[in-house]
């Protein structure tokens, strides 16, 4: 038998081997054409967005009817107020062991509340690089950094203390991805061992990009479950040699796959006529993907033709019994 050189992936393989049967004679009276069916495993996969950006608490407006227009304010009046609604407390839900838990927005201010003599570790997110931190008051705040962790695992900390109780301060945090604003509160009552977030938008692309690689692999998967042991390859083409000949046929014991040339889809694709095991015409639907026709049963006889009058007819016969893979590959 003659084989082209095996290639890795698994549906490149081997062409056709070539092999002597006793088939019965089929005459072309007992061939029927198939029907080709929509092939229903190609859909894309669906992603619903369940996390977008919300205005933050303090901005959302109320249901119903709205309180009549308030008094122009002044700028100063207008800054603390945005301040005032965009400031997010630690909340009971939000802790993890002793870790408070902000989800990230963009232009959100998160509280920290701090104690003389304890150090509050601020954690970013792993793999985000540290670019500067500034502090409004660096004479009564002690504000440090340092690293956890190596390579892909590294995780930047920014650690702050006060230096007396009833004072209060900014901090702002720039990384290569994002920027933070804190409010800095020290309290002698109490204080935040360790804050971090949660980044629902990086979930979001996440998510997202992992949907675009399923449906890359997809598009060039002509089925799922294949193993190249339960492949046979006991096939043979025989008739005219068109361009769009097919590259190889095999079966998996339940489905007959009949590759065409990559370039099958800029020309006529010819329909498939197929006879039953029995020797008795059948109507058997196929379906085709990418570029392969895939047969939903197995058959010892079939034709591909091209034409009316002068039909083109490439004829692919199916051995009485399977070969194995050492056999196929000449070991």
């Amino acid at each position: 038998m003659n084989c082209t050189r095996f290639m890795p992936p698994l549906l490149v393989l081997c062409v056709s081997a070539c092999a002597t049967t006793d088939l019965e004679p089929v005459t072309p009276k007992d061939f029927i054409a198939a029907r080709p069916l929509e092939d229903a495993t190609a859909r894309p996969v669906k992603i619903v967005e369940t996390t977008v950006a919300l205005p933050l608490p303090g901005q959302m407006k109320k249901i119903g009817p709205q309180a009549p227009s308030k008094k122009k304010i002044t700028p100063q009046e207008a800054i603390k107020e945005g301040r005032k609604h965009a400031l997010i407390e630690p909340s009971v839900d939000g802790y993890v062991n002793a870790i408070q838990i902000y989800p990230y927005t963009e232009g959100a201010l998160y509280r920290l509340y701090a104690s003389p003599g304890q150090i509050t570790d601020i954690a970013l997110q792993i793999g985000e690089e540290l670019v500067s931190v500034s502090a409004g008051d660096t004479v009564r705040w002690v504000v440090g950094d340092t690293l956890s962790g190596s390579g892909a695992t590294s995780r930047a900390h920014v650690l702050v203390k006060p230096i007396s109780a009833d004072i209060r301060t900014n901090l702002m945090i720039a990384t290569n991805k994002r920027t933070y604003h804190l409010e800095l509160e020290a309290v002698s009552s109490g204080y935040m061992a360790a804050l971090s977030w949660r980044y629902p938008q990086d979930a979001l692309a996440e998510l997202t990009s992992k949907n675009e690689r399923a449906q890359k692999r997809q598009a060039h998967t002509i089925e799922s479950g294949l193993t190249l042991e339960g492949l046979n390859f006991d096939y043979k083409l025989s008739g005219h040699s068109p361009s769009w000949k097919p590259v190889r046929v095999f079966d998996d014991g339940t489905k007959v796959f009949i590759q065409m040339p990559a370039n099958i889809h800029t020309s006529d694709m010819p329909p498939l006529f197929v006879v039953g095991q029995t020797g008795d015409a059948e109507l058997v639907n196929y379906r085709i993907k990418n570029n392969y026709y895939i047969v939903d049963r197995l058959f010892r006889a079939a034709e591909l033709r091209l034409g009316t009058k002068r039909q083109t007819i490439v004829r692919i016969e199916r051995a009485s019994s399977r070969s194995s893979l050492s056999a196929l590959f000449g070991r």
